[in-house]
């Protein structure tokens, strides 16, 4: 089948799960729907656990490195603003209206296309598409779940909306719950200890510490207060303050050394609520990457999350559309952007090396 005849399939699917609601957690209609259309109309075996799913191309060898090939069916909740509705999908001047449809739709549609036409083709490596659930929550029951349900992976590909273009390293993220601790009194004397007091020395090194590894890629670690609550009224001094810390970390640091060192440094009580997103890289010798800079890709860093964090081998991030458009109002996709991506994907994994 031609690439336009690919994309018009792809520009169906991708309208017919627009219109079922997929936001995190509640993915299991858009996962049966899928699946059926894997089976049905692909002819494709698939197995499934919970909302992940996944087919192996057949003659898979062990003695072969294996490619990974995966986008998220889930979405955010739409925002308030929409001017189309976000659960019908609309074609208006080339470009698909409907949530979902940039992120992740776009991608999901497209890799599930390059992997029917790859797996009929002889291959030097294994491929596996995995269409996996919970990524806008970064949930324990999406990829973390399946990857360990299926054969060993070398490398992989995550579709997320760079348009086309390899991201090689993201951020991680850690988020901080923290509590500074102070004594209650009356606020007409001078008694007590305010907490907010001593919350505001720490928030003050939240807003003005500077890492000392910075990531060619990346740039620095980033710390954001985000959340604060102190007091229950006003004539009292309270006794306790609570922030939210938003850190994003390169790929010089793991989150638990990050967190260990924030510990030395601040007098309030610091409560990590996971350790498990981890920036990542893929270097740039890869002969994955170097194969998508010859057909003229423009590696980059990137700022947003990702499957990449819970994956423990290389991968890198590319797929159609534009992250500016994710989680906005009126999400679109360019019907010739899915084209675009069917076309570079083959090329790029056509003649891919992969390595053991």
């Amino acid at each position: 089948m031609s690439t336009v005849g690919l994309t018009k399939e792809a520009t169906e699917l991708l309208s017919n799960l627009i219109r079922i609601p997929r936001t995190s957690r509640n993915e299991t209609e858009a996962a049966q729907f899928l699946k059926d259309y894997m089976e049905q109309n692909c002819k494709l075996p698939v197995q499934c656990d919970g909302c992940n799913l996944w087919s192996i191309a057949p003659n898979y060898n062990p003695n072969l490195p294996t490619l990974l090939l995966n986008a998220h069916i889930d979405t955010v909740k739409q925002v308030s603003d929409w001017k189309h509705d976000p659960f019908t999908p609309q074609i208006e001047d080339g470009k698909l209206y409907g949530l979902g449809s940039n992120d992740d739709g776009a991608s999901l549609v497209s890799l599930l296309q390059v992997f029917r036409v790859l797996r009929e083709q002889e291959r030097p490596y294994n491929l596996i598409y995995l269409a996996s659930a919970e990524e806008e929550v970064s949930g324990k029951n999406g990829i973390e779940h399946a990857l360990p349900l299926l054969p060993h992976i070398d490398v992989a590909i995550v579709g997320e909306p760079t348009g086309m273009q390899p991201a090689i390293a993201e951020k991680g993220l850690m988020v901080l719950d923290v509590t500074a601790h102070g004594k209650a009194g009356h606020a007409a004397r001078n008694e007590g200890d305010n907490a907010i007091y001593r919350a505001i020395k720490d928030i003050n090194w939240f807003q003005n510490y500077k890492w000392e590894k910075e990531s060619e890629l990346l740039g620095p670690v980033k710390m954001s207060v985000t959340i604060i609550n102190a007091g229950t009224q006003h004539n009292v001094i309270p006794d306790k303050c609570t922030f939210t810390v938003d850190v994003r970390s390169n790929e010089l640091y793991s989150n638990e050394e990050l967190y260990n060192q924030i510990c030395r440094h601040v007098e309030s009580d610091v409560q990590a609520r996971s350790f498990r997103l981890n920036s990542s890289r893929i270097d740039l010798s890869h002969p994955l990457v170097q194969k998508i800079i010859t057909l003229g890709g423009k590696p980059f860093g990137s700022p947003t999350l990702s499957n990449q964090a819970l994956m423990p081998f290389p991968s890198l991030k590319m797929g159609p559309g534009q992250s500016s458009r994710s989680h906005t109002a009126d999400e679109y996709i360019e019907i010739k952007e899915i084209e675009e991506a069917i076309d570079i994907y083959l090329k790029v994994l056509r003649h891919a090396v992969i390595t053991l």
